[in-house]
């Protein structure tokens, strides 16, 4: 018995391995397009610090010490001075158009008004739309204009009192060079590889519905649907578990991060997550019975789960669906062991909840998969006739016939539909959520007061008062706090030292050592800004003795203590809300992947209709005039709601150039639809487009510039990203709705979208006519 079943498994897997090698799509699948993403994204975020940030400075002053507040900035490591702009005007084009990240504004009268004590602003004006460049442009400006700023000629010292500054001393846990590649690229990876697992499962068991044969399966499984079910997906398991490998390897064998936790339990974890999504692929296709539209929902559950998994930005901000939503999808619980072992090095009972939780839902997917597979093998579909798509039989047909047919096939067609049509309307709905908290609040931390004193009482009191953070423990030692931080019961812990009080009577620096993960940037950032906050406000109130914070004497002792202010203003995304930074920018990436897996699909769908004849009527320039027409008309909605409908309903920051939107839609989404009509005229099938589209969504999009900086790119991989509709469709389209710019200032985005444009009618045309010049080997 037990030989029998052992041999009925083998026998299964066999069947799938000789399918996999001999459909091309499927091998390119399960191995070519996770190899491909893992070495985009490892190229892209190969330079793992930021440097050499384009930046402006308008010098007003132009004298010797405003002269040495520029050559600091010029020899400041993330950041290049590669503008001299006469004004603020000037400057802020720069800016919006891209030609730099950030401006410094140094005021007329620097020096004099130094000199008389006015102490004078340098502003630092910041794009906080590209959420990440600009942060580190200001980081860095900040840095340098302090350094300038400390090494102005000292005052000399008077007899009366100063107390002595607080100072945080930054001890950064983790990821103490705040390596982007430790942060991004390890939680990266096995999101594009959990979207390959679940399409992949998906392909396999839909493909018995259709091409293949559902009864030849399950005899050969000796009519047991869990040996079916197991042999049909042990060949994916064990291909997806050497690409985990393969992308932990990357991670730290190539970018030499170091692996801080346990392996075997992060490597079980990984088997977990193969198989949950693994058994969600297969149970989305026993659901719907039809393959290419399994293919679109599979796409839209796993698409997201990037914002519900807790990376960019923390699961504790969220509001309740998306944490209910969140806590079922696997990866949400696999990205958490991987961060707590790999990048944290917590004890293994620390990774007890999410490993059960990780199991549980592995368990209850297969589960499902397996009942469902019995219910599908006792009640089989019949075997659907599809009828031929009413075409005429030869001839060139016009531009508003190829318009009306276009139109009508994409009305008619499930997956066509879904795509272009539902897609965009289900995502704009589904993926904000995770990002509607905007800014992260309250974020747990630790005091540990060693001083007891009245002034670390009021330090205390100050940083709660903040709004990122929340005192939420007082341990009395150091170590009980960093046990609360493994626990993730805090993220950060701010210690005052004993003579804190004493030191800072004397008039001696006070050093309060600020203890912060940085497993999760955006939390260490957010959090670190706190307790900066609430330090800087008590040793502001310190230094002027407690006057009136608008009175003179107020500014007479914060001019004494730092002769120069430095303010840090945000533009375009003022209260630097992440969902405003990442929302627009995802919205418009999934308006092209929606739109350009529909494209394709519809070149697929009707070779499966009507073969190489209707390709080549597909194929002629009226054909492909009337079909871009026809997806402009359908995409258009969708593109108001992203843009202009939803921007204004979550609250995103937004402007009312409708104009100028639609004059960069439009070559935009021409450009996309062209491109799929391009790629489509190589497909067979109508379910090609989606298997080999959908997985790249994440590596093109840190290829635009939004949220990883051109300058970090290589330039050949930047280079070869120019053939992409996106990369000049977000970053001008975001410069318009959100950053307030005209079509003049991104006309060099304008002009490569309708090059775009032209050559891929071009190759839609070009191409549909090669195919039927030569016997096209199958696609499928």
């Amino acid at each position: 018995m037990m030989s029998g079943r052992r041999f009925g498994i083998v026998d299964v897997a066999r069947r799938e391995v000789v399918w996999i090698l001999r459909d091309k799509v499927a091998l390119l699948l399960v191995v070519g397009i996770p190899l491909i993403a893992f070495a985009i994204l490892a190229a892209t975020f190969s330079n793992a610090v930021i440097r050499d940030l384009r930046v402006d400075v308008v010098d007003q002053d132009r004298s010797r010490t405003s002269e040495t507040f520029v050559q600091a900035i010029s020899a400041a490591p993330g950041v290049s001075l590669t503008r001299r702009s006469s004004d603020l005007n000037g400057a802020m084009h720069a800016v919006r158009s891209g030609e730099a990240i950030a401006a410094v504004y140094i005021p007329q009268n620097l020096e004099r008004d130094i000199a008389a004590r006015r102490r004078p602003q340098v502003v630092i004006f910041f794009n906080k739309q590209f959420f990440t460049p600009g942060n580190v442009a200001s980081n860095s400006l900040q840095a340098a204009i302090s350094a300038a700023v400390a090494d102005l000629p000292a005052e000399p010292r008077t007899a009366a009192f100063t107390p002595g500054p607080l100072v945080v001393e930054q001890y950064v846990l983790t990821n103490p060079a705040l390596n982007y590649a430790q942060f991004l690229l390890r939680a990266i990876l096995p999101t594009v590889l959990h979207i390959v697992t679940a399409i992949s499962a998906g392909y396999a068991v839909g493909s018995e519905f259709g091409s293949r044969n559902m009864r030849e399966w399950l005899a050969t499984a000796g009519d047991s649907m869990l040996i079916a079910l197991v042999g049909k997906l042990a060949p994916y398991f064990g291909i997806f578990l050497v690409m985990m490998a393969v992308g932990l390897g990357t991670i730290h064998g190539i970018f030499e991060i170091p692996f801080r936790g346990d392996p075997v339990l992060v490597a079980a974890g990984a088997c977990l997550l193969i198989i949950a999504y693994l058994s969600l692929g297969a149970l989305l296709q026993l659901l719907v019975r039809n393959l290419a539209f399994g293919l679109s929902l599979t796409g839209i559950i796993c698409s997201p789960a990037f914002g519900f998994a807790g990376v960019g930005f923390p699961v504790l901000a969220m509001n309740v669906f998306s944490r209910a939503w969140g806590a079922m999808l696997p990866l949400r619980w696999y990205i958490q062991i991987l961060f707590d072992q790999a990048a944290r090095g917590v004890p293994v009972g620390n990774s007890a909840e999410p490993f059960m939780m990780l199991g549980g839902l592995a368990v209850l997917y297969f589960g499902l998969a397996w009942l469902k597979l019995r219910s599908v093998a006792r009640h089989p579909l019949p075997e659907a006739v599809e009828a031929p798509e009413q075409d005429s039989a030869g001839g060139r047909i016009g531009i508003v016939r190829a318009f009306t047919d276009e139109y009508g096939r994409i009305i008619r067609d499930r997956s066509a539909f879904s795509l272009i049509v539902l897609a965009p309307i289900i995502y704009g709905v589904f993926y904000p959520q995770p990002y509607l908290g905007q800014l992260i609040k309250d974020i747990p931390i630790a005091v540990v007061d060693s001083d007891s004193s009245d002034i670390s009482r009021t330090i205390i009191q100050a940083v709660n008062a903040d709004e990122a953070v929340k005192v939420t423990l007082r341990p009395t030692t150091l170590a009980e706090a960093q046990a609360a931080l493994v626990h993730r019961e805090v993220f950060g812990i701010l210690s005052i030292p004993a003579g804190t009080e004493r030191d800072i009577l004397k008039g001696d620096q006070a050093r309060l050592p600020a203890y912060v993960d940085s497993a999760y940037f955006l939390l260490y950032n957010r959090t670190l800004q706190g307790i900066q906050e609430g330090v800087g406000a008590v040793t502001a109130d310190l230094a002027a003795r407690s006057a009136r914070p608008d009175g003179s004497l107020y500014r007479a002792a914060l001019a004494k203590s730092s002769p120069v202010e430095i303010l840090n203003q945000p533009l375009f995304n003022p209260t630097g809300g992440y969902g405003s930074y990442v929302v627009p920018a995802a919205f418009l990436l999934i308006l092209q992947q929606t739109l350009l897996m529909g494209s394709a699909t519809l070149g697929g769908v009707a070779y499966e209709q009507g073969g190489h004849q209707a390709r080549r009527r597909r194929g002629t320039v009226s054909a492909v005039i009337g079909q871009s027409l026809a997806h402009l008309l359908l995409a258009l909605p969708g593109f108001a709601l992203f843009l202009i409908v939803l921007s204004r309903v979550y609250g995103f920051s937004a402007n009312d150039h409708v104009l100028d939107l639609i004059v960069l839609a439009i070559p935009y989404i021409l450009s996309v639809s062209l491109l799929g009509q391009f790629v489509g005229s190589w497909f067979k099938r109508r379910e090609t487009a989606v298997l080999l589209l959908i997985a790249i969504s994440l590596p093109i999009f840190f290829l635009v510039g939004v949220a990883w900086p051109l300058e970090a790119i290589p330039p050949m991989l930047r280079t070869a990203s120019f053939i992409l509709p996106s990369t000049f469709g977000i970053d001008g389209l975001v410069r318009v709705n959100q950053m307030g710019a005209s079509v003049t200032d991104v006309s060099k985005d304008w002009m490569w979208l309708w090059v775009l444009t032209g050559v891929y009618a071009i190759l839609a045309i070009a191409s549909a006519r090669f195919t039927m010049g030569r016997r096209v080997s199958d696609a499928r």
